[in-house]
């Protein structure tokens, strides 16, 4: 039975079945993307919403995205298109790489640089993420890439090369929380980032939700790893850290408190220079 080799799940997926993220299918014992070119969402954002504070600011740039994911966080804003039956069962528009990168340079009048993947977890389909992306950069415009990282470097080189910045999220500090809490892979995700700062920009993000991961010292040890990375890179990492709001799973946990964020975007310029509150 084939093996898909996207993530850390390695997915033994029969003839017509799909794979945990609902975007991988096997046809004709073969693994490929059944949500190739299947867009659920589309719209021309600021690339600050990305978020992107470093890279092309005040620009925008067309966003699209397509159904599927390999998490399963609980307090996901996109369950609709990321994990939810319905999901599985999407019937979303087809659109070649062709159009979509005919559209963004028809947007460039609109200040748009060029595209963002995004909305679900692009890299359940990186192909169309790679043959989009590499016409974009054809056509001379930049790519973004809006991921949760836990995907092998196998994926990550086959797109790193066609892409600009990237925003990670880096959802924890902690093994137990990626397990038990999002059901990822902690090490896939810090080596997912540490390739892909090499290859292009890229900007972190961290969610921070009530006595989950909301500690000092864990916010300490998370920005002492980046402020490593950099040093070990040579460029400069910005990290989003970043409110919760009650919604989906954990629609009772209260928002995080706005001194909450600020007391640990203190604890992380402890270690960093580039420390942004999000959402608040």
């Amino acid at each position: 039975m084939p093996v898909c080799d996207v993530c850390f799940r390695h997915c033994k997926i029969e003839e017509n079945a799909v794979g945990f993220c609902g975007a991988r299918i096997c046809r004709g014992g073969q693994i490929v993307p059944g949500n190739y070119g299947k867009i659920t969402s589309a719209a021309l954002d600021p690339i600050e919403k990305k978020p992107l504070k470093m890279f092309e600011s005040g620009k925008m740039i067309l966003s699209v995205g397509s159904y599927g994911c390999n998490l399963r966080c609980p307090f996901c804003q996109n369950s609709t298109i990321s994990w939810s039956e319905k999901a599985f069962k999407y019937k979303a528009d087809f659109y070649s790489p062709e159009e979509i990168v005919r559209t963004a340079l028809m947007l460039r009048n609109r200040n748009n640089i060029g595209i963002a993947f995004t909305y679900n977890e692009p890299l359940v389909g990186y192909e169309f993420v790679r043959d989009t992306a590499r016409l974009s950069k054809e056509a001379g415009m930049k790519n973004v890439l809006v991921t949760n990282g836990c995907a092998s470097l196998k994926v990550l080189d086959e797109i790193k090369k066609h892409i600009d910045a990237m925003n990670i999220d880096l959802k924890s500090f902690s093994d137990g929380f990626y397990k038990n809490l999002v059901g990822g892979d902690f090490q896939m995700t810090k080596d997912f980032i540490t390739g892909a700062v090499q290859a292009c920009h890229v900007e972190l993000t961290t969610l921070i939700i009530p006595d989950e991961n909301d500690g000092e010292e864990e916010m300490r040890n998370l920005s002492a790893w980046i402020s490593d990375l950099e040093k070990r890179c040579g460029k400069k990492i910005p990290l989003h850290v970043t409110r919760f709001f009650p919604c989906f799973h954990m629609p009772d946990k209260e928002p995080t408190p706005i001194s909450k964020i600020m007391s640990l975007v203190d604890v992380a310029r402890e270690n960093l220079d580039f420390v942004f509150p999000g959402n608040v």
